[in-house]
């Protein structure tokens, strides 16, 4: 109770519900991390290995189950108890029901004692009269030699059982022994666990309260840093509009140095395309001017060439210029507007919006350090108050005053164990005596065995029998003495450890084992009547509080805290020592009232607004885009220069040989040369101004709209961060001071898990009880006594075949007094009856006369 008290005293700080089942180290993920609980490492160890003799323990506990296969009577102790064991005649009913194994098997036991030193006395009085094999006389049978040799074999037998149940009576007396000797460690590890947990407990409790630092100092850092993290916060949620806006401002200044560059490629394109044109024009008329006179030479009027000649001369037509770009309009104003435009730097202008918002976290830095003070003040008073707390209890002085009740209780202990060891000799020298005395009766039966077989001669007869065959038969009527006299006390011995022995097996180890006695013990209203529940009755002087034996045994074996076994989180919640929500409301009225001003950021100004509005003004939307796709979509001549000059040089092959065939060739090789020189370079200038014209039709394409439409955007998300973002900035200082919070929020869950699972640990309580029930009492005595029972119990019953056995085999070795005598001829011992003597010789008689003897031989 004492122990309990302190431990309430200790925990008095840390108080407050918790959760079970929950791991005592818990890292919170992505926020703190608060260590292990410093724990102490309990010795004690429960495990207990009895090596061999644990065969012979299984054994009488099967034995037993035979004897008392009945179910633990929860009910009939239960009302045992309640009524202060005023049993009724049901009741006594109940009870000889439940132990009618043990009733039986002891009635037989007092049968034994009572029956079997009365059976000896009146055995040795019925020898005394020369009765019950007392006669030394032998009668001469046919099969007497297999009746010694069955007597014989079975005394063997016999001893050889007992034998084997004395050994295991010998081994578990110095199991029980050894055992108890070796209590003195495990009692020692018991009392130095009991004081680890003592020491320990303040140690964990100053740890858990230190921990504290961890919570305040990351808030610390995070209030540091508050431009960082709230203004981060800020910045994220009203980067959703801003930067959408910006960089579309950054795409359309983009767009505005596109199309600068496009224009340029179409004035420079076109310049070069129409005086290629011209160039082109030029060479493509002295080429037709010269073939023309070629073809007017009088080689082409003979019968082979003039229809060649004429089909050259109709072609001439198609070498002249297909394209015309002196009729598109030139693109001259719109250069010069776009250029206009792009004398303002718009792209510089926007990376100033951008500078100004990513600017966000040192506007929350420096609009908040007067709040921060004080909020750091709050920090500051919730560990002054905790400490403060701590000082006040009188941990030591309850620490102290305990130690010296449990080194004064370990000194008892001491003291007074070497008194156990001297009972425990005292007991194992009585149990050994019981041993020597089946040995002695053994060596007795060993003896006579061994003298009987050795000295036994099948030729002499029994009154000629030998020494040692006659001691042999002494030896083994010794025997039947020691039996008859010692056996009852045995018996005593067997009959009280059984009784004993086996109840506590099972009434206490085996519902021990399986928890079943503790269903009992939380019956309600069981010892006490105004009691419902014992336990807390006992200890908190509440029995409302559903504390009971099974839980607080369950749980202390599961090293759990004692603040969770004993559920006192139901008499001492006092966890406002340590909970942060007193003080939250000052910390809202902190966090209120932070104010932060935006207003500074300009995002576009009114200088790029313009410039985004003038360039919507350029006139590109007014370029012919058809036109000039009309004409890049032409060919440049009216006939590939190529194909024509390939088809002038296969005509010319087909004329005879000669100047004029010469000549047509020289003019294809001409035109070739003018498509290399002029064509291909106007073909790559076309491709260029191809792809001017149509990104400079994409991008006039609803050119008033789009720039409308990303000033409105731009100046939306300037009117978000002027007006409404002081709700963007109130909504994120919420979370900021709920991340604050629930870093103490954490510690405190860290707290109350620790206290439930690992702050004064309470295994050790349980190791007690272990110890002492389910080692000491179960497993080192009951366990032991019980197999010595079994043991010295079947070695003393099986007495009675062995004196019956050795009384009948002694007749076949001891030397007997008289003996039959028969006729060589005829050996009937009906015949021999009729004589006078019957049959009998005895020595005494041997050289004397006897006339009844003679009478009769002559006679017969």
């Amino acid at each position: 109770m004492a122990f309990v008290l302190c431990l309430l005293l200790l925990l008095a700080l840390l108080g407050g519900p918790v959760s079970e089942g929950q791991s005592v180290h818990r890292t919170i993920t992505g926020t703190l991390d608060l260590g292990y609980l410093p724990a102490g490492n309990y010795e004690t160890n429960l495990h207990v290995e009895s090596g061999p003799i644990e065969i012979l323990f299984r054994i009488v506990r099967a034995f037993l189950f035979v004897v008392q296969p009945n179910p633990f009577p929860e009910d009939l102790i239960r009302k045992s108890v309640q009524q202060r064991f005023e049993h009724t005649k049901t009741d006594y009913q109940k009870i000889a029901h439940y132990e009618i194994g043990f009733i039986v098997l002891a009635g037989l036991g007092l049968l034994f004692i009572v029956l079997l030193p009365l059976v000896g006395l009146c055995f040795c009085m019925c020898r005394c009269c020369n009765n019950c094999g007392g006669e030394m006389h032998q009668r001469q049978k046919k099969n007497g030699d297999c009746r010694r040799r069955s007597f014989a074999t079975s005394l063997f037998v016999v001893s050889l059982i007992m034998s084997i149940s004395v050994f295991c009576a010998f081994a578990t007396n110095q199991h029980l022994t050894t055992q108890v000797r070796g209590m003195r460690p495990l009692i020692k590890s018991n009392f130095k666990d009991l004081r680890t947990l003592l020491t320990d407990t303040p140690e964990q409790i100053d740890y858990l309260v230190s921990q504290f630092d961890t919570p305040k100092n990351q808030a610390l850092l995070d209030l540091d840093n508050i431009g960082p993290l709230l203004g981060g916060r800020v910045q994220d949620q009203l980067g959703k509009r801003v930067l959408p806006a910006l960089d579309a401002v950054l795409t359309m200044a983009g767009a505005i140095r596109e199309t600068r560059e496009a224009l340029e490629n179409v004035s420079a394109s076109m310049e070069i395309l129409q005086e290629g044109t011209n160039r082109l024009s030029a060479n493509l008329t002295n080429a037709k001017e010269n073939l023309n006179n070629t073809l007017n030479d009088a080689a082409c009027s003979g019968a082979q060439a003039a229809s060649t000649c004429d089909v050259i001369r109709n072609s001439l037509n198609q070498l002249s210029i297909n394209a015309n770009f002196s009729r598109l309009p030139p693109v001259t104003s719109q250069l010069a507007k776009v250029s206009e435009v792009l004398k303002i730097d718009l792209a510089s202008l926007v990376q100033k919006g951008y500078a100004a918002f990513n600017d966000t976290p040192n506007l929350v830095q420096n609009q908040t350090k007067n709040i921060l003070s004080d909020v750091k003040s709050v920090l500051d008073s919730i560990g002054t108050n905790i400490t403060v707390a701590v000082k006040m209890l009188p941990i030591q002085k309850t620490i102290t005053d305990f130690l010296i009740y449990l080194t004064q209780t370990e000194t008892y202990i001491e003291n007074y164990f070497p008194l156990v060891e001297q009972y425990d000799f005292y007991r194992w020298l009585s149990c050994l005596i019981a041993c020597c005395l089946l040995i002695l009766i053994l060596v007795f039966y060993y003896l006579g065995l061994l003298c009987g077989a050795c000295g036994y001669n099948k030729h002499k007869t029994p009154t000629n029998r030998g020494c040692v065959s006659n001691t042999g038969g002494n030896f083994l009527m010794a025997g039947v003495g020691f039996s008859f006299l010692f056996s009852w006390a045995l018996m005593i011995i067997v009959v009280s450890t059984f009784v004993l022995g086996g109840n506590v097996e099972k009434l206490v180890c085996e519902p021990f084992k399986d928890k079943t006695i503790f269903q009992v013990l939380d019956t309600p209203y069981l010892f006490n009547e105004q009691w419902k529940n014992y336990l807390s009755g006992l200890l908190f002087k509440n029995p409302d509080v559903n504390l009971t034996f099974e839980q607080v045994y369950s749980d202390c074996k599961k090293n759990k805290g004692i603040y969770t076994s004993l559920q006192l989180d139901k008499f001492y919640n006092i966890s406002k020592f340590l909970t942060i929500s007193q003080y939250t409301q000052d910390l809202t009225v902190q966090f209120e009232s932070i104010k932060i001003n935006l207003s500074t950021i300009v995002l576009l100004d009114e200088v790029g607004k313009e410039n985004l509005l003038n360039f919507s003004f350029s006139g590109i939307d007014g370029i012919d885009f058809a036109a000039y796709l009309t004409e890049v979509n032409k060919s440049i001549t009216k006939v590939d220069l190529l194909s024509f000059a390939n088809d002038l040089e296969a005509r010319a092959e087909q004329l005879p040989k000669g100047a004029l065939e010469n000549a047509l060739k020289g003019h294809a090789s001409n035109i070739r040369m003018i498509h290399r020189q002029h064509v291909i370079p106007m073909e790559q200038e076309m491709s260029t101004l191809n792809q001017s014209i149509r990104l400079l039709q994409k991008t006039a394409t609803e050119l008033m709209v789009k720039v409308s439409q990303v000033i409105t955007t731009v100046e939306g998300a300037q009117f978000l961060i002027n007006n409404n973002a002081s709700s963007i900035i109130i909504e994120e200082t919420k979370k900021y001071m709920n991340m604050i919070i629930d870093y103490f929020e954490q510690y405190i869950q860290w707290v109350k898990d620790s206290i439930a699972m690992d702050v004064a640990a309470c295994k050790p309580l349980a190791n007690i009880i272990d110890t002492a029930i389910e080692i000491f009492l179960c497993s080192y005595i009951t366990n032991s006594v019980n197999a010595f029972w079994f043991g010295l119990g079947g070695a003393t019953t099986f007495l009675v075949p062995a004196i019956i056995f050795a009384v009948k085999l002694s007749k076949y070795y001891r030397r007997m007094d008289s003996e039959d005598v028969y006729d060589d001829v005829e050996t009937l011992p009906m015949k021999n009856m009729e004589n006078g003597n019957y049959g009998y010789h005895k020595d005494h008689l041997y050289g004397l006369h006897n006339p009844v003897m003679t009478s009769a031989m002559e006679q017969w």
